[in-house]
């Protein structure tokens, strides 16, 4: 039996963007998915993933990832739920030249399906991770990273980022500009998180940009802008600067730019607005939505409790947390 853990992440900056060749700046946070895998003596797949929840969606199925469960949530979250692990499997036996070979898979996640906080490339990168290990095949961080990413843009037709992947698997705070992938070294930064209890479909919302992208000129201008507040905001993360006020403030104001950019490419939602407002009213030096958006999760910066309170009697805002920097990417439990 093998275990890994990865963790889950919040973009400071730069999603959406990312998938267009401009920079991103995502931190991979103390929210992790859980997998175990025990090799089978047959060719068969079996994953319970019970932790996998959204409103109650538990996967349980067997031998093949095309037997798609009955459960009560949107089509397309089951469906990448269950691709995401097959494509796992795939590049772990690929990985270890043992096409044949059978798995039980256990998955367990504090990260929400769905939400903006990385739990596909979570679940991903410790599959791939757990899988080579029982094949006796270990990967390192990177390699995983790789794999990652190509399972990803298998099950996303090609329109994954590195960023995720790459995050989840290496942790703390890295930079990602198309194929160049790097870590990043970076002061402490006060993560405040916001989940409405919802999620957004990915692949719609990446294809809505790609269509306003094509059709409005200042929607691809409107990218672009989003690369250089990353640009901008990459400058201030320099470790020898202190998180004093004025640098907390400077991000902050970067990160409602991000937002508004955002908002504008239509992928964010009424109750990431409410949110967000919630967050800036109660003192917040920024927030804005992390991940696709269309529901999920926001992101603020604040150092001080007022922020998670306020955010915790928003209307619409199912849950909110603090959320500290993952300085570990795949952990090796067993």
């Amino acid at each position: 039996m093998t275990v890994s853990s990865a963790p889950g992440k919040v973009y400071l900056f730069g999603e959406h963007a990312v998938v267009y060749g401009e920079p991103a700046v995502p931190c991979a946070i103390e929210r992790r998915a859980t997998v175990t895998v025990e090799r089978r003596d047959d060719d068969h797949v079996r994953v319970r993933a019970s932790d996998l929840s959204l409103n109650g969606f538990t996967v349980e199925y067997a031998g093949s990832t095309d037997d798609r469960p009955d459960v009560d949530v949107p089509a397309p979250l089951v469906e990448a739920a269950m691709g995401y692990i097959d494509a796992a499997v795939e590049q772990a036996r690929d990985a270890a030249d043992a096409p044949g070979v059978g798995f039980d898979i256990t998955v367990e996640s504090e990260i929400p399906l769905g939400a903006g906080l990385g739990s596909s490339a979570a679940v991903t990168v410790a599959g791939i991770d757990a899988a080579t290990r029982a094949l006796g095949a270990p990967l390192s961080a990177e390699a995983v990273a790789d794999r990652a990413y190509r399972a990803e843009s298998m099950v996303q037709d090609g329109q994954a980022s590195r960023a995720d992947t790459f995050c989840s698997a290496v942790g703390g705070a890295v930079r990602i500009e198309g194929d160049d992938c790097r870590a990043i070294e970076t002061p402490n930064l006060p993560f405040v998180v916001g989940f409405d209890g919802g999620a957004g479909d990915t692949g719609e919302l990446v294809a809505g940009v790609r269509a306003l992208k094509s059709e409005y000129g200042f929607a691809d201008d409107t990218v672009t802008a989003i690369g250089d507040i990353v640009r901008t905001g990459e400058r201030l993360l320099d470790p020898e600067v202190d998180t004093d006020a004025d640098t907390l403030v400077e991000l902050g104001r970067l990160m409602d730019f991000n937002h508004g950019l955002l908002e504008a490419l239509g992928v964010s939602s009424r109750s990431l607005d409410s949110m967000v407002w919630a967050a800036r009213e109660a003192g917040a030096h920024g927030a804005k939505l992390t991940g696709a958006g269309g529901g999920g999760c926001i992101v603020a910066l604040d150092p001080t409790p007022e922020t998670l309170t306020a955010l915790r009697f928003t209307p619409g805002c199912d849950e909110a947390f603090r959320a500290e920097l993952a300085t570990d990417g795949v952990r090796r439990l067993e």
